[in-house]
């Protein structure tokens, strides 16, 4: 046995026994409950609800993380190996249960991906009309192991759901295997019929974005659908790709916001830095899910897969900033009237492989065009610093958003709250800081509480772990600190070792 090999058994052992630690009807390191005895005024409360999250636990992307359903907010994140984690907030008992690990990834576990740690395969969370909590983690395009990918190319791993074996009941899970493996950005709508959709890219970078419906409540889902479609540039050497938002409209409607991504080819692109994170304009169109049909917003219908050149010609909201200037997706919503609103970040292009910072930007549509563009956090611009969230709105001219960004070192979670339909934007409540801190941030909580409208992950330079924050109106949801203290001592040694074990792997394989 060569020592490769040798490096990986030992490896295998590792990742087994932390595994075996981990089962999903074990809560991760979690105390069931306080003594009686115990003073209530004596016990130590922690802002956060858990501290084993791994590097960037949650994001805006895959969505919902969380759910609130019958006075109980379910919330999940990666953790540990990069599996999927669950727990549980009851708003009426102001008590927290969890997290529970719901599934295994493929991710976080093998020396042959690509990254030590991938981060795309966070989990995505839906319950469907019976209780029944189902959870979408794990891919970032698949791989050739399982076949070829006819809507794209692969990367690594694959997209796995698992659901609870009870209804509202998240202690244990059961895997079922009825999505296609090249999913990666998994987004979840449940109609009012009880339908659920399951959008995703359908694999890499050059993939389609598709959807797949279930009608029996998620236990089967119908082939892949394209939405928008990935394809060869004739003019450059790139691809043309996409990001998108997808939420729930008014009845029947799901509602699409999405941005250009083009996919350079090694060595082309700007100063030919090859593949980057550049991305372009906002753009928007519906679903009816009842008609099976969809359209732009003048109502003018759309036939599948849209093209760039078909997004350009009807689907634009928006060339975003001009030359010099790139965007990331945010998420969208629907006003009273019917009309979208859009959240997108746009900044400069600094040179960097991910352009630079972006600040968060609002668009709306007035019945007649759309307008907006201006950050909601004019200071962010000004200092290059990012911003991120999601929004609220509260009517047509009352629009608030939640945003996570940094200030003089600290990290802070605000609202931003506009009285005149999104034209300015003034700071409102502070949700949350702490010192030398960023964040990563979800989109809001489906059917959220007000105590608890988003995730949020504290990131601090000196630690991949990140301790995990239920965010409301009042701020941080609390939880007794020694059942939030979840992260053990075995996940710290096993991170470690896998690091350390991968790049001698890689670097073996240079040889």
């Amino acid at each position: 046995m060569n020592k490769t090999q040798t490096r990986i058994s030992l490896l295998s052992i590792l990742v087994s026994s932390v595994l075996l630690t981990g089962c999903g009807n074990t809560p991760a390191n979690t105390p069931n409950s306080v003594s009686s005895a115990t003073s209530k005024a004596n016990i130590e409360k922690a802002d956060y609800f858990a501290d084993n999250g791994l590097m960037n636990p949650v994001a805006i992307v895959q969505h919902p993380a969380g759910i609130h359903e019958k006075g109980v907010t379910y919330v999940s994140y990666q953790g540990p190996l990069e599996d999927p984690y669950v727990a549980a907030y009851n708003h009426n008992t102001e008590t927290w249960s969890g997290p529970y690990k719901a599934g295994n990834s493929a991710l976080g576990k093998d020396l042959t991906q690509p990254k030590n740690i991938d981060n795309h395969g966070k989990p995505t969370m839906i319950m469907d009309n019976l209780g029944y909590i189902h959870v979408f983690f794990g891919g970032h395009g698949g791989d050739k192991r399982y076949g070829k990918n006819e809507l794209g190319d692969t990367h690594y791993a694959a997209n796995k759901h698992v659901v609870t074996k009870r209804p509202y009941d998240i202690t244990e899970w059961e895997e079922l295997n009825n999505i296609t493996p090249f999913g990666t950005y998994n987004q979840a709508v449940k109609m009012d019929n009880g339908d659920i959709y399951l959008f995703y890219r359908h694999g890499a970078h050059r993939s389609n974005w598709v959807y797949q419906k279930s009608t029996d409540h998620g236990r089967t889902f119908a082939a892949p659908v394209s939405i928008l479609k990935t394809k060869k540039r004739n003019d450059v050497q790139a691809n043309d790709s996409w990001y998108a938002y997808v939420s729930k409209g008014h009845n029947d409607d799901i509602i699409v916001s999405y941005d250009y991504h083009i996919c350079w080819k090694r060595g082309a692109g700007v100063n030919g830095r090859g593949h980057t994170t550049e991305r372009h304009d906002a753009y928007y169109m519906v679903f009816d899910t009842q008609k099976n049909t969809w359209s732009n917003v003048q109502k003018e219908t759309l036939s599948l897969p849209i093209t760039r050149e078909v997004a350009d010609e009807k689907t634009l909201v928006a060339r975003t900033g001009g030359v010099g200037y790139w965007s990331f997706n945010g998420s969208s919503h629907l006003d009273e009237n019917g009309y979208p609103h859009i959240g997108i970040n746009i900044g400069k292009d600094i040179g960097k492989k991910t352009g630079g910072p972006k600040q968060t930007s609002h668009y709306r549509w007035t019945g007649e065009e759309w307008v907006g563009g201006q950050p909601v956090y004019a200071q962010a611009r000004a200092d290059g610093t990012d911003t991120r969230g999601d929004f609220i709105i509260n009517s047509p001219t009352d629009i608030s958003f939640l945003l996570g960004y940094k200030e003089n070192g600290d990290g802070i979670i605000s609202y931003f709250n506009s009285t005149d339909s999104g034209k300015t934007f003034t700071k409102g409540k502070e949700l949350l800081r702490r010192e030398k801190a960023g964040w990563s941030i979800t989109a809001l909580i489906d059917n959220a509480h007000p105590d608890a409208r988003l995730i949020v992950a504290e990131k601090q330079k000196n630690s991949p772990w990140r301790k995990l924050y239920l965010v409301g109106d009042n701020g941080p949801v609390q939880r007794v600190k020694s059942t939030a203290s979840v992260l053990t001592s075995a996940d710290e040694k096993h991170l470690k070792t896998f690091k350390k074990e991968h790049a001698l792997f890689k670097q073996s394989k240079k040889k």
